[in-house]
């Protein structure tokens, strides 16, 4: 998820406070006047959303979800239900996931698409709801708040205790994209998310115990500091993270660079926005930021299928310069940021808020982290027309199987190379 391969297919809880920027959330703007669907609510309305709904055994989840929430008859009624249902959502999509209970339809286990559609649906529902007590903007905005977090895992992050010797590793995914391009289309970072969340993979230094989160693809969310607040709290505890977006076609790339610049595409709202990334204290705000994950043994490492590479082009302006320059090897000192490795969509946007964060906790020299791009998940031969095409098919499956396998694989060469 960056600029390239857009251009190719088209300290704790008081530190937090300092590193994320005033800003109204994406739930709070839509939250105001009159209830309407954003615009990526309006999306459920086309037939492959609802398909894989039904396919997948998620298209009751938003129906139940309005008839509880109607039956409530206070906020603080709303609110238990909102979370109750979240926390439920995540957890079942995660279950599906790792082959737990009922597949609900033949849609394969490891699709992100019904976690994301179902979420929608339920936003919609809370953000046209209008109920017969009095419910301010403030108090909308908080119950999809609630809602966003549960059902993104965020809230569901459990790590045994120290007492154990298992290590820890945190993983961030994204929702679909580029969604008025191709409505089917699945995202294999969400994917990851949903396939390794709470499983435990064996390293040289025992077993290390992976929890998971998910982001929306929306530039105000990320302003208003959803990042940096669901990593603080955890960044000083684990051993190693990783955020994960998909990225270039064909390979997997570990980010050398992250830059801090905003290049505009439009998010899953459609709305674009252009400029230095924000976050509290720009004077402090570094140009750049860059991986602590042992990029080398990754590349050289056998994972999977597709070629892994230290991905160290950028995009600058020099010191004393106006324009912007490709750098193969990285930036030169002074200069401005215009695309980190990432490019400058939500995908460099995360890697460098993550790696600032990291920083600004004092964690550089001591925690290994940075960003994974997997490849493009691609559909298979004969299937490529979102006019035409189905929702899936067995390439678009296996691809997106080898891409969740070649993730784990990488996090454990990571966790061997760097936890010793």
């Amino acid at each position: 998820m960056n600029s390239l391969r857009v251009r190719i297919s088209v300290l704790g809880m008081a530190l937090l406070a300092g590193l994320t920027a005033p800003a109204t959330t994406a739930a709070a703007r839509a939250a105001q006047g009159a209830p309407t669907p954003t615009v990526e609510e309006q999306r459920l309305d086309k037939a492959a959303p609802r398909e894989i709904l039904r396919r997948s055994g998620f298209g009751s989840v938003a129906p139940v979800f309005a008839r509880d929430l109607t039956r409530s008859h206070s906020f603080e009624q709303a609110r238990g239900i909102v979370v109750r249902d979240g926390t439920a959502l995540w957890r079942r999509a995660v279950d599906r996931a790792q082959g737990r209970g009922p597949a609900g339809g033949d849609l394969s286990r490891d699709d992100d698409r019904p976690l994301y559609w179902a979420r929608l649906g339920m936003t919609r529902d809370v953000r046209t709801w209008k109920p017969g007590f009095g419910l301010s903007d403030a108090q909308r905005s908080a119950l999809l708040d609630q809602l966003e977090r549960t059902s993104r895992g965020q809230t569901d992050i459990r790590y045994p205790s120290r007492a154990t010797g298992i290590k820890r590793i945190l993983v961030t995914g994204f929702d679909p994209f580029t969604l008025d391009r191709d409505v089917r289309i699945s995202n294999p970072s969400g994917a990851v998310a949903l396939a390794l969340d709470g499983t435990v993979i064996q390293t040289d230094s025992g077993p290390a115990r992976i929890e998971a989160v998910t982001f929306p693809v929306r530039w105000q969310d990320f302003a208003a500091g959803t990042v940096e607040r669901t990593l603080a709290p955890y960044l000083p505890k684990v051993d190693l993270y990783t955020t994960v977006s998909q990225g270039r076609m064909g390979r997997f790339d570990v980010e050398r660079t992250n830059g801090a610049w905003r290049g505009g595409y439009p998010d899953n709202d459609n709305i674009s926005s252009t400029g230095t990334v924000p976050v509290a204290a720009p004077a402090t705000q570094p140009q750049w930021t860059t991986t602590t994950l042992p990029y080398k043994a990754i590349v050289t490492a056998h994972t999977g299928r597709f070629p892994a590479y230290d991905h160290t082009e950028v995009t600058e302006i020099p010191t004393g310069s106006t324009e912007p320059v490709v750098r193969p090897d990285g930036p030169t000192p002074g200069s401005t940021a215009r695309e980190g490795g990432g490019g400058n969509y939500l995908s460099n946007e995360i890697a460098y808020r993550a790696t600032l964060l990291r920083d600004r906790l004092g964690l550089h020299d001591t925690l290994p982290g940075g960003h994974v791009h997997t490849p493009v998940l691609q559909f298979g031969a004969g299937n490529t027309d979102p006019a035409t095409g189905k929702i899936t098919d067995p390439q678009f499956v296996q691809n997106r199987l080898a891409i969740i396998a070649q993730l784990r694989s990488i996090l454990t060469v990571a966790a061997n190379t760097a936890l010793k």
